[in-house]
């Protein structure tokens, strides 16, 4: 028998891109924990199926499609394609997770880094909303989650790139919100903080970021996956274009 929390989104199917490890991989184990069934999507096939085996021994409904989200509207409309087709015709949310994180400064980008950041954490999502909304509109509505970063309003001297990338996706937000709020498709973000690498319990660089913040740690991808499943449901019914900072107090709280 299926163990759901509280049955949030029984009934509902979502798509979560990136979603065969770490933060993805929480969002889609939690969406499917309340009832959704999930299409995990990613690249690595093994951590694929071994993401959807993780969720069915949990009573829930997931399954795996492979992609390498490539930034052309080719791919991301293939993707939507799919993931359609194993729902029955029917999506509810869209989480755009899927990103990646080069580190690289000013001085050492090339148009290969730069050019694959904005492929990836740009233009997938935008392509995959563009073959999503009218769907998902002409079929009453939905929602769709974009992943943000505290570093896109917060300045630090690292990843200058991926920072302007999460800052296009914020935008993007707001401006899908009055694009498309209008015709029922709720539209948020969720902006994670330093979140610690699932695995062993090792200090990373990193959490020096998080000392001086109210929560005085980094936070997890479960703490991540808990507020995407709130904007997921209908607790967030009257949310729109909203920001949703889960970074321990980073950017909103002044503690120096």
């Amino acid at each position: 028998m299926t163990n759901h929390l509280s049955n949030r989104l029984q009934g509902r199917t979502a798509l979560v891109t990136g979603s065969t490890s770490h933060i993805g991989r929480a969002i889609a184990a939690a969406f499917a924990a309340e009832g959704a069934h999930v299409i995990v999507s990613g690249r690595d096939t093994t951590r694929g199926n071994g993401t959807i085996a993780a969720i069915h021994a949990k009573g829930g409904r997931a399954d795996f499609l492979a992609a390498d989200l490539d930034g052309t509207s080719a791919t991301s409309h293939a993707l939507a394609e799919h993931a359609l087709r194993l729902t029955g015709g029917h999506l509810d949310i869209l989480v755009n997770n899927a990103g990646i994180f080069p580190a690289s400064g000013t001085m050492t980008v090339d148009d290969d880094i730069v050019d694959r950041i904005y492929a990836v954490n740009v233009k997938a999502p935008l392509f995959l909303v563009q073959a999503l909304a009218p769907h998902m509109t002409d079929n009453g509505g939905g929602v769709v989650i974009n992943l943000g970063s505290w570093v896109a309003r917060l300045g630090i001297p690292h990843g200058p790139v991926y920072a302007s990338s999460k800052a296009a996706m914020e935008s993007l937000t707001r401006s899908w919100a009055a694009e498309f709020g209008p015709r029922g498709l709720r539209v948020n973000a969720v902006s994670p903080g330093v979140i610690r690498p699932t695995g062993p319990d090792t200090d990373s660089p990193a959490d020096t970021l998080m000392h001086s913040t109210p929560a005085g740690r980094p936070g997890t991808a479960e703490d991540i996956a808990g507020a995407v499943l709130y904007l997921a449901s209908d607790d967030a019914r009257f949310v729109h274009g909203t920001i949703l900072d889960v970074d321990g107090g980073r950017i909103g709280v002044n503690t120096v």
